[in-house]
């Protein structure tokens, strides 16, 4: 009698059975998918809120007398639903558009698919690894304030980040009734406006009538340091959101962390605000070098012209964005800013 040997198989196709083992178990019947948009995000559950609702509503068990009555939440349109993700599906964010079934009976749901996304905004986290804070975004309003005294290093690092994301940015300079004469956050915002940027400037307790108007019919990420007022900004805006808001420590003068999730509040027609947690420093280590010349596009056009091709832009006599910097073309303060941002990644490369 001829012996079968056992077949063992390759580990290319062990991956490919487990792969459609798992597949068959997540498998879900798709054809009373809803329409939502992700407006927080809590770790592995998200709130999702409904943009459609069913052809045929689900519904409601009927009681018989003397038994308790069943917790029930109807589908009704945009209505908020705690909900979990498939195991397969990206990390979701904050502005994503996605597709998703609700259960009424435990008012739970679940997100099956994602739409893509016309934009992404991205930053690094402590564990150095890429996060992402927001989806859809069509403006990043930058707020920076008197006090906290702005920090233009870290303006110029938002200004790298629009450009990564190629989403437009809106510098708001905020609280400018606390400004004194001659104040250089007046030449800073100069600087800006000279540059090409959209500036704006509001005041505390004041008339926004120009900012609600310019923010009409955009999906608006707003970032800055602590304190500088978004949160402030966002209620003054939208007043039913209720954002938590905070005062600046007099001690250290620095901005305390009032919002700890980003969450989208819908104003207006088509429009929507996401305030995401306030960071002091925003890293670009994981970006590649054109991506940082992007963000600094005056410099941009200056590249390529030096006389050495290993430039380092800081010492050299012909160096071309040394000589633009002497001759007013460049901003000696973009220029360190920029060769600052560039050690930092070309650093980080080197460590990894």
């Amino acid at each position: 009698m001829a012996l079968i040997r056992k077949r063992r198989l390759t580990e290319q196709q062990q991956r490919r059975i487990q792969k459609q083992h798992k597949s068959r178990q997540e498998e879900i019947d798709t054809s009373s998918d809803l329409e939502g948009l992700v407006v927080q995000h809590y770790g592995r559950q998200l709130e999702v809120q409904a943009l459609s609702t069913p052809e045929i509503h689900p519904e409601k068990p009927v009681v018989q007398a003397g038994e308790p009555e069943p917790h029930w939440k109807p589908i009704e349109l945009g209505s908020i639903w705690r909900c979990h993700t498939r195991t397969n599906l990206e990390l979701l964010v904050t502005g994503d558009r996605v597709k998703w079934q609700a259960d009424p009976i435990t008012g739970l749901g679940i997100i099956t698919a994602i739409h893509p996304r016309q934009s992404l905004l991205t930053r690094p986290d402590r564990y150095h690894k890429v996060k992402p804070v927001a989806a859809n975004v069509s403006l990043i309003v930058i707020v920076f304030a008197p006090l906290p005294e702005p920090a233009p290093g870290l303006i110029d690092r938002y200004l790298v980040a629009c450009a990564d994301a190629d989403i437009p940015a809106l510098l708001v300079m905020n609280k400018s009734d606390l400004l004194k004469d001659n104040d250089p956050i007046l030449s800073l915002l100069d600087e800006y406006r000279n540059l090409g940027y959209e500036v704006l400037q509001t005041q505390s307790d004041g008339d926004l009538t120009e900012l609600s108007s310019r923010l009409s019919g955009e999906t608006v990420a707003f970032v800055g340091q602590s304190g500088v007022g978004k949160s402030t900004l966002i209620n003054a805006i939208v007043p039913e959101a209720a954002q938590k808001t905070n005062i600046i420590s007099e001690n250290s003068a620095l901005g305390q962390h009032t919002t700890t999730s980003t969450r989208l509040i819908a104003f207006g027609e088509g429009s929507a605000l996401i305030d995401s947690p306030g960071i002091r420093e925003f890293g670009l280590w994981h970006l590649e070098l054109d991506k940082v010349q992007q963000g600094f596009p005056e410099i941009e056009s200056h590249l390529g012209y030096c006389q050495f091709r290993n430039c380092t832009h800081k010492h050299e006599k012909q160096c071309a964005l040394r000589i633009a910097a002497q001759n007013g073309e460049i901003l000696p303060r973009r220029l360190e800013s920029y060769l600052r941002l560039i050690d930092e990644i070309t650093e980080a490369q080197q460590k990894n």
